[in-house]
This record gives structure tokens, sequence and C-alpha cells, in this order.
């Protein structure tokens, strides 16, 4: 006797939200077994003599397209088996190997993702993870318990539309989709995706404008912050005004590379370190001035292990304590840097990433090729380079235009 399968609202478990959970319910031999959905609803919105949600039932595209996606599933699976005459019961129906890995809502998947991630190490990249799951709950209202196919082209016009009225900037929402985009992948790798439905086959990450505002400083204002005299200031202050003119000296290293330096990255007056974002190996001349700031704290790297008193190997240990302190200390270098910044009179706006961008900016002014400094900065990509000198002055413009008469 073939298994007979359907959809549910099981009414007979009210949930504390007042709703009931959608179940799939196989029936064979007079044996039922059920599993759930994910998803609930009040049982009102279902019609329980054709078994469907009514018309009036909110989300209805959404239940129903999860609906049928979990149909057809298991039709899949029964009929894989009656082709190859197999016995089989209800129960195993649903426990197939190959609706495990399949019937996995989207907000499981990041939380399983985000955990594996900070497992591996990779605490700065599980956040982009992280912002995706609370931006996606924002926008649904509520916990994320759809399943990947629901994720299609409507789906992204709608949540694009939601973050324009919610006046989010197109980097922003360039950043959620690529995320979005990312996730879908993994997704389609461990079987919990179709390939094939892939929204963004359509939709494309091109319409979003990812032109950033200019973050280098001329070389004139450069040189007033590394010719500052912080000897009066606060620590805090001369530590941003370290690392921010360390950090122009040394190729433009990041705030979170200068962190995780140690005295084994100076080699023969050069330095030599793994980029924690890529991975990729820097090998720079350390310039005297270099030198000149990290003696400076030479007392505090016998005492905690690192060339900059950021972090103290005796306090953090692990991955996500190593991040969370470059994090809150990186919001306060900043802070730091905005004050030397209206001191000098300095109009831009000044952070330590500015120093990376103002360092392959003066490089290119001054004449020296792309492929150098996008060496120099450790990007795998001349094109990512080239997004960071894309931006040029007007005064360059100008020079330009006469040179057509």
């Amino acid at each position: 006797m073939n298994a007979k399968i359907s959809v549910t609202c099981y009414k007979s478990k009210i949930l504390s939200n007042g709703e009931a959970p959608l179940m799939v319910k196989i029936t064979k031999n007079g044996k039922r077994s059920l599993k759930t959905l994910g998803i609930s609803l009040n049982p009102k919105y279902w019609d329980f003599e054709r078994d469907r949600p009514k018309s009036s039932c909110p989300n209805r595209s959404h239940v129903v397209s999860i609906i049928t996606n979990a149909l057809q599933k298991y039709q899949a699976i029964q009929l894989d088996m009656e082709a190859k005459q197999e016995d089989y019961t209800a129960s195993e129906i649903l426990t197939s190997t190959a609706t495990k890995t399949r019937l996995v809502t989207v907000g499981d998947f990041l939380t399983s993702h985000i955990h594996q991630l900070r497992d591996n190490g990779k605490v700065g990249n599980s956040y982009a993870y992280l912002n995706l799951r609370t931006t996606l709950q924002n926008f649904y209202g509520k916990k994320l318990t759809f399943l990947f196919n629901a994720v299609d082209v409507s789906f992204c016009n709608k949540f694009e539309a939601w973050m324009r009225k919610n006046q989010f900037e197109d980097t922003t929402m360039h950043y959620y989709f690529r995320t979005l985009r990312a996730t879908y992948n993994k997704a389609v790798e461990t079987k919990c995706a179709d390939r094939e439905k892939s929204p963004f086959i359509e939709y494309k990450l091109s319409r979003f404008c990812t032109k950033t505002k200019k973050r280098a400083l001329s070389k004139e204002s450069v040189k007033k912050i590394l010719k500052m005299d912080c000897s009066c200031m606060s620590e805090k202050a001369r530590l941003a005004h370290d690392v921010f003119s360390f950090s122009y000296y040394c190729g433009g290293i990041s705030l979170v590379d200068v962190a995780n330096l140690t005295s084994e990255n100076i080699v023969d007056g050069r330095l030599i370190y793994e980029r924690q974002k890529t991975h990729g190996m820097i090998n720079l001349v350390m310039l005297d001035e270099a030198k000149v700031i990290i003696e400076k704290y030479s007392t505090y790297q016998k005492r905690a292990g690192y060339l900059f008193p950021i972090l103290d190997n005796r306090k953090h240990i692990t991955p996500m304590q190593k991040f969370n302190r470059v994090r809150k200390l990186c919001c306060q270098l900043n802070k730091e840097l905005h004050k030397i910044a209206a001191n000098l009179k300095i109009k831009e706006d000044v952070t330590t990433y500015v120093a990376r961008h103002s360092f392959a900016t003066v490089l290119k002014k001054s004449g020296v090729n792309i492929g150098i400094i996008s060496q120099a900065l450790g990007h795998q990509d001349i094109k990512t380079t080239q997004i960071y000198l894309s931006q040029f002055d007007n005064e360059q413009i100008d020079f330009a235009m006469q040179n057509l008469l």
C-alpha cells in the first residue's frame, strides 16, 4: 500500500503564542508519522477540510511555498523507495538521510554557521552572519523559521524595499546581500538549498552603488598628524597617534594586525606577518620612524608579549577575547583621532583605517605602480586595490583638463 503524504495544522498542540505547528503527516498501513515543518500559525487561518491555509492567512504565499517544498521532497523520497522496490514505513520516509540536511530553516542554518566560524577562530567573519541574522529577523518580524526555498527573487526584492524604507545605504545593503548570497551558496553545498533555484541568478548585486566616500588624507594632512607632539596628551591619545603613524609607516597595516604583532614579527629590520583577514604574508622594510614607535613600548612587550599595549597574553587567550578587545579599543582610538584631527583643523574623518587608505593614495600620487601598492597592502586581488584608489582628487581632474587644449 502506498503512503499518503500531507501537511496538517496540529491543533492538539497549541504553542505559548497561541499558534499550532504545521506538521508533515505520512500514513501507511494504518500507521501515522508526524514531523514538524518548523513553522506555526493560528488554527483559525487553517482550512482543516482541505488541509491548507485559508486565503486570509498572513504571509499565505510564504506558508504555501514551504508546504509545497516539503511535500515535493518527501514525495521524491517515496518515489525513490518505490522505484527501488524497497519495503518502507511512514517513519522511514521522514527519517531518510535525504531529508535530514534539506529541511533546515534559514535561522538554524545561520546560527550553526556562526558557531562553526567561532569554533574555528574566525570570530570577525562570524559577525557578518550574526548581523545578517539580526537584520533578517527585524525585516521578517519574528524568528527565521522558513526554509531556503522561500529565499527567492520576490523575497530579495521585499528585503531590499524594507531596507530602503529604513534608509539603509547602498553599501550596507550590498554587504547584507553579499552575506545572504554566501549563506545560500553554503546551504547549496550542504544540500539545504537548490542551486538552480538560487535567486542570485536573476537578482544581481550590481544594482547597488558600492562607491564609498573618499577615506584617504592628503599627504599634507598626514604630515600634520605625524609631526604632532602628543607628549602632553592622554595615554589613550598617544596610543592612537602611534597606531595611526605606525600603520602609515608600515604599509597601511590594519589595527587587528597591529594588535597581534610580537617581537617574532621583526626579522633583520623587516616587518613580516600574516594578515588576519586574508592570511596572506606581508614582508616590508621597517622605517626608522616605525622602530622608534615600537621602542616606546619595550617594557610592555616583555610583560604582555605583544608589541603594542592592545592585547595581553595573560588576559586575552581565546579568539573571541582578542576580537572583543580589539573592537572595543578601535572605537576608543578613533575617538582620540577625531580629537587630534580637530586640533589640527583637519576636516576629513580620521580613523585607524584611514591610515591604510592614505598610505595607498600617497604612493599612487607619487607614481608607484598599483601592483606594488597592492602587494604592500596584502590584497589578494588587484581589483580591491583599485577600489581603494578609485576616487581622484578635484585637483587631479583639474590638472588633467588642462591637456584638452
